[in-house]
């Protein structure tokens, strides 16, 4: 023969091992069951996947009272609103409990119905508390300081890079001799030959083109990758501008 007692009292027990300040006994008049037994109310928050409470503002309390013959029938079940909790919600789980305790007779339940009550709760007021996460990220993105300047833009970044291409080409064009800068167009060699020439390196000089009356100068060492293709252009409009300034003395 079954000990009734026996097993629901070992489930107290383990229940307020497990859920501590949670679980509490309560008088059967504050219960809303129609009993003179024991009652009991657990305490039941939201929880997210990973099991921490949700920072939302609701508390459920499940009430419950054994029957002479529980766990073989359902035990008396109410829930009530801690905070926040709509009625109509009370009643659907409310429903949805007592099926799930008639589902499972013959065994401990109770733990089970919390977990249960878990569940919903995070799924129906879970939904709630993303969308104010998701408002309140979006309110915080329109409080967000956007640092004052000139925007970068294609146009812009274009521009910068060509003066900073134009200003490279000067630098190097200062290093070439006068004679390679004064020389006539079709003698004249690009910025590209005359380093590669070995005039601008140490490596020596190099013959250079028929008829260039180019003079040797101080050798410089560069590297190769130091030159971009487009760099006869740069020198060219180098070129032109101290073409335009007055005369060297």
């Amino acid at each position: 023969m079954t000990d009734y007692a026996q097993e629901q009292e070992m489930e107290i027990e383990a229940l307020e091992a497990i859920l501590m300040d949670d679980f509490k006994e309560i008088h059967s008049s504050e219960s809303g069951l129609n009993t003179s037994n024991r009652c009991f109310q657990i305490k039941v928050i939201p929880q997210d996947d990973d099991g921490d409470e949700l920072s939302t503002p609701v508390e459920l309390a499940l009430i419950f009272s054994h029957t002479e013959k529980y766990p073989d029938e359902p035990p008396l079940l109410n829930v009530k609103s801690l905070r926040g909790i709509h009625t109509e919600d009370l009643r659907i789980l409310k429903e949805n409990l007592e099926q799930e305790a008639s589902e499972n007779l013959g065994m401990a339940m109770v733990y089970t119905l919390v977990s249960s009550a878990k569940e919903w709760l995070s799924e129906r007021y879970g939904e709630d508390t993303n969308a104010e996460d998701a408002e309140a990220e979006e309110a915080t993105k329109d409080d967000v300081i956007i640092p004052h300047g000139e925007p970068v833009t294609v146009e812009t970044f274009v521009a910068w890079r060509e003066r900073f291409e134009a200003e490279l080409a000067l630098e190097r064009a200062k290093l070439m001799p006068e004679s390679a800068l004064t020389a006539p167009k079709e003698k004249r060699l690009s910025g590209r030959q005359w380093f590669e020439s070995g005039r601008g390196s140490a490596r020596g000089p190099v013959a250079v083109a028929e008829g260039s009356d180019v003079e040797d100068e101080e050798d410089i060492d560069f590297d190769d990758d130091d030159f971009e293709d487009d760099e006869e252009d740069m020198l060219e409009h180098y070129l032109a501008e101290k073409s335009e300034s007055p005369s060297h003395s």
